[in-house]
C-alpha cells in the first residue's frame, strides 16, 4: 500500500489502509506492506519507483487523482506489475485498475447540507448568506467535481448563497488553515467545507473556537469536534478497496477499466444515523437532508460525472 502522504489525519488513506488490511485478514497467504511517501509529491514517483522494483509485491494500491502519473514511469520499467488506484481514473491501461467516485454528487450533498445551515437559525449561523471551502491544493476532481457539486448544492437551497474559497497550499499547515478559516468567519461565513488532510485541523479548532461550523468530506469524523463537525458527506473507500481486492486474489478483476461509483451504489453518501449528526443539527435540516438524500439513494437524483 502506497500512501502519498501519511494515514493519520487523511481519511480516504485510512480507509484505504483498513480496507486492505481487512481483505488480508480474510483471505490466506496475503501479507500487506504499508509505505507512507510523506508530503514531499517531488519525492513520490522515485519512491514509487524503489516500490516496485523490489518485485516483492502482486498489487500496489494507493488512492489519490495524481497517482495514475506518479505510476507511469514504475508501470513502463516493470510491466508486471499491477496497480490498483482509488480515488483516480485511467482507462485502457493492462496494469492499471482504477475507481473514481462521483465526486460531483459528494460535493452537491456537501452544499446542500451548507446551504441549509446558513440559512437556518441554528446557534452558529449568521445572518450573511456565505459559505465556506478551505482546500488543501487544487487538482482537477477538486475543481471540475467537488466546487462544482458544492455550489450546486447549496445554490439549489437559495440562489443567493455566495462561496468564501480559499487554498491552503499544502495538506500539513494547520496554522494557515486556522488564519484561513478565521479571516472567512470575519467576513461572515458560518459553515465551512474542509477538503485538506491533516491541515483541515486547523479549520477545526478555529470554527470550535468561534462556534461556527465545519462539513467534511470523506468519512465520519463527528466525533473529532461534536457540535462543530456537523455534517459529513462521506466515501466508502474502505468497502471499494475490500470489494476489489479481493476480486484482484480470485483472478476477476478487470485490468484495463476505469469504474466509477456513486451514490445510488452506496460508495458515495450522508452520515446521517449518527447521534452526533441528529443531536447536532436542526430538526428541519435533517428532515430536508433525509428526504434529498432518499433521492440519491434510489437513483431519483443523479449527477453526470464531467469529463477530465
Amino acid at each position: 500500500v502506497f500512501v502519498p502522504g501519511v494515514a493519520a489525519g487523511s481519511p480516504m488513506y485510512e480507509q484505504m489502509v483498513a480496507g486492505v488490511q481487512k481483505a488480508a485478514a480474510e483471505l490466506p497467504n496475503v501479507t500487506v506492506k504499508v509505505l507512507e511517501a510523506g508530503f514531499n509529491q517531488a519525492e513520490w514517483p522515485e519512491k514509487m519507483m524503489s516500490f516496485a522494483a523490489t518485485g516483492a509485491y502482486t498489487y500496489i494500491v494507493t488512492a489519490n487523482p495524481s497517482m495514475p502519473a506518479v505510476c507511469a514511469d514504475a508501470a513502463k520499467a516493470f510491466p508486471r506489475q499491477k496497480f490498483m488506484i482509488f480515488d483516480a481514473k485511467l482507462p485502457n491501461n493492462p496494469q492499471f485498475y482504477t475507481v473514481q467516485y462521483n465526486n460531483r454528487e459528494q460535493g452537491y450533498i456537501a452544499g446542500y447540507f451548507a446551504g441549509l445551515v446558513t440559512k437556518s437559525s441554528m446557534k452558529g449561523a449568521t445572518p450573511d448568506l456565505k459559505v465556506g471551502a478551505i482546500v488543501a491544493q487544487e487538482y482537477p476532481a477538486l475543481t471540475k467535481e467537488m466546487i462544482p457539486g458544492y455550489t450546486q448544492g447549496f445554490q439549489a437551497v437559495d440562489p443567493a448563497i455566495t462561496l468564501d474559497y480559499r487554498v491552503i497550499g499544502n495538506w500539513w499547515d494547520a496554522n494557515k488553515a486556522a488564519d484561513l478559516a478565521n479571516s472567512m468567519m470575519d467576513a461572515g461565513v458560518d459553515v465551512i467545507l474542509s477538503i485538506a488532510g491533516g491541515a483541515g485541523q486547523g479549520t477545526i479548532k478555529a470554527a470550535q473556537a468561534r462556534g461556527r461550523y465545519i462539513v467534511y468530506f470523506d468519512s465520519n469524523v463527528y466525533k473529532l469536534a461534536p457540535g462543530t463537525i456537523i455534517g459529513c458527506a462521506v466515501l466508502d473507500q474502505e468497502r471499494i478497496v475490500v470489494e476489489t481486492l479481493k476480486k484482484a486474489l480470485a483472478g476477476k478483476l478487470a485490468f484495463g477499466k476505469a469504474d466509477i461509483v456513486n451514490a445510488k451504489a452506496g460508495y458515495v453518501d450522508f452520515a446521517d444515523k449518527d447521534p452526533l449528526y441528529l443531536n447536532n443539527v436542526a430538526a428541519d435540516i435533517v428532515a430536508k437532508m433525509a428526504d434529498m438524500m432518499k433521492k440519491f439513494r434510489d437513483g431519483s437524483l443523479s449527477l453526470p460525472v464531467p469529463q477530465m
